[in-house]
């Protein structure tokens, strides 16, 4: 079993599902350093993996305290990972989910069922299940104070429906017949 000490540290539900999944590559977004990245969505009834990111989000805010000027701050007042997909994003796939965008420096481990590494890249993508394991930490930069989410490791449960409209080559195409049997 997961190392029980940490208390910022949560592993979500095998209904998690992966969006902007960019975990075998770093990508810049908006122009910032190159990170691993996924937005797992979590669907509203896993109330399992709900509470435990509310207590990891709670236990990262104490933990962070000396971030937030030694005082425990306002929660409304700071920026939250926990977000609402039904009121944030305009997305059918969202619908029904909250989400946490999730990143990290170095890339995760990403591994099948039965915890074995996965080395095709087509097996994992945006749209399939899975389970993520994250860490919650505080941040304070530049003015913006909050909780943030590290991106551990992946494991993919299941597939699912494909997001983003990236479509299979058999989806696109059909086999031709060539009559000319030495082209």
């Amino acid at each position: 079993m997961a190392n029980m000490q940490n208390k910022t540290k949560v592993v979500t539900g095998v209904n998690s599902r992966f969006s902007y999944f960019h975990g075998w590559e770093p990508v810049s977004i908006n122009g910032g350093a190159e990170k691993y990245s996924v937005s797992v969505l979590i669907p509203k009834d896993d109330k399992e993996t709900i509470n435990a990111i509310h207590a990891a989000v709670d236990a990262a805010i104490e933990e962070g305290i000396a971030k937030f000027g030694g005082k425990k701050p306002n929660k409304a007042a700071i920026k939250l990972p926990l977000r609402d997909g039904d009121v944030e994003r305009d997305d059918e796939a969202y619908k029904g989910h909250y989400f946490i965008n999730a990143n990290s420096k170095t890339a995760p481990q990403i591994v099948d069922k039965s915890v074995k590494p996965i080395l095709d890249r087509s097996e994992v993508y945006s749209g399939c299940y899975g389970r993520v394991s994250l860490n919650f930490y505080a941040f304070n930069s530049n003015g913006n104070k909050g909780v943030a989410c590290g991106l551990g490791n992946i494991q993919k449960i299941r597939d699912g429906e494909p997001l983003g409209g990236k479509t299979s080559a058999v989806d696109d195409f059909t086999t031709l017949v060539d009559d000319d049997f030495l082209a």
